[in-house]
């Protein structure tokens, strides 16, 4: 059957954190009997962050023999490296110009302070420079630690 246009594809995301809301609220109003789910979403989300960080220190590895194997597979080696590396240098000028101007310029647009004096900004500066579900244990961790901001709020 073909769509018509009044199907939609994907998540209900805007219901999923109206739930998520709804949810808190409730477990926080029932008091103690609420403090057990409470208490397993908590371990629950640590358990994410565990695997998250596992994820993060080998999936490199993986990515190394995918890329390696390809290597392997090319005829003109030279080709390969003066356009990887022309890659490589734009990749790294982009994130220099968005993490050292473009974003410190938003922070200072936003709270009128010295992005490079505050511990926090520079979190948030390397937060947006890579996938945040990457950096989020980092960015938390960051946070909780040079800022002081409660573990509730993080």
């Amino acid at each position: 059957q073909v769509p018509i246009g009044t199907e939609i594809r994907g998540m209900n995301i805007l219901g999923l954190v109206l739930f998520a809301l709804v949810l808190g609220v409730a477990l926080k109003k029932l008091g103690p009997e609420g403090e057990d789910l409470i208490r397993f979403f908590n371990s629950f989300n640590e358990a994410t962050m565990v695997l998250v960080t596992w994820i993060m220190w080998y999936v490199p590895i993986g990515i190394m023999f995918l890329v390696g194997s390809k290597i392997v597979e090319m005829e003109d080696i030279v080709l390969l490296v003066t356009s990887l590396g022309k890659y490589i240098f734009a990749s790294i000028l982009g994130h220099v110009i968005h993490g050292g101007i473009i974003l410190p310029l938003i922070y200072f647009a936003a709270t009128r302070q010295n992005p490079y004096q505050q511990p926090g900004a520079l979190c948030f500066i390397s937060a947006c420079c890579v996938s945040s579900s990457a950096t989020l244990p980092s960015m938390i961790k960051c946070i909780e630690e040079n800022n002081g901001v409660d573990k509730r709020i993080s």
